[in-house]
């Protein structure tokens, strides 16, 4: 099964599904930005409950307790606004004894993608693989420890910008979300 982050790794997981003819679904990650950094995480937020913090950069930065709190409760609404947008007629996959890829458009600080490997080891799978097209090399590295196989098909140094790897970084909406995981449930009938 290829599960995407939402919302940009559903397009990358919906090639790899279709490379694959493998079932699609997306698995809900929120990172929690530092203010006014927002696409710096401290932490993030998965779906089932998982929170991971880079308390280290909590310290460095001087983030308030009070604002990580207040950031995660944010993050978590909009956490739960997006699992029901990309099921709102049917349940997420059962990865239950499954072999699933986590599927990013890209890695840089890891904490969104260890978010996601912690909460869906929770749901027990077979085995847990990552793939992204980018992402920074020592962060590649130690998201090995936490999955059976990593691919990181580009590991700059320094990475400095996911979006700097892509031709065309627009934000992939709701609606695109809905529309590559309706595309895909043709596909991965037809295997």
């Amino acid at each position: 099964m290829v599960l995407g982050l939402p919302r940009g790794g559903v397009p990358v997981a919906f090639e790899i599904a279709r490379a694959l003819a493998a079932p699609l679904d997306v698995f809900p990650v929120r990172k929690l930005g530092v203010p006014g950094q927002e696409e710096l995480a401290f932490g993030a937020i998965a779906t089932g409950g998982t929170r991971v913090l880079n308390k280290q950069l909590i310290l460095a930065l001087g983030i308030p307790p009070e604002w990580v709190e207040a950031i995660d409760a944010s993050e978590r609404r909009e956490l739960q606004r997006r699992e029901l947008a990309y099921h709102p007629e049917r349940p997420r996959l059962d990865v239950a004894g499954e072999t699933v890829i986590l599927v990013d458009d890209g890695v840089a600080t890891g904490v969104t993608m260890l978010a996601a490997v912690h909460a869906i080891r929770q749901e027990h799978p077979a085995r847990v693989l990552l793939a992204v097209p980018v992402a920074d090399p020592d962060v590649c590295a130690d998201l090995r420890k936490g999955a059976e196989e990593v691919v990181c098909l580009n590991t700059p140094q320094p990475l400095r910008a996911v979006g700097a790897w892509y031709e065309d970084f627009s934000q992939t909406t709701d609606e695109e979300v809905r529309e590559l995981l309706c595309s895909a449930a043709h596909f991965a009938s037809c295997a």
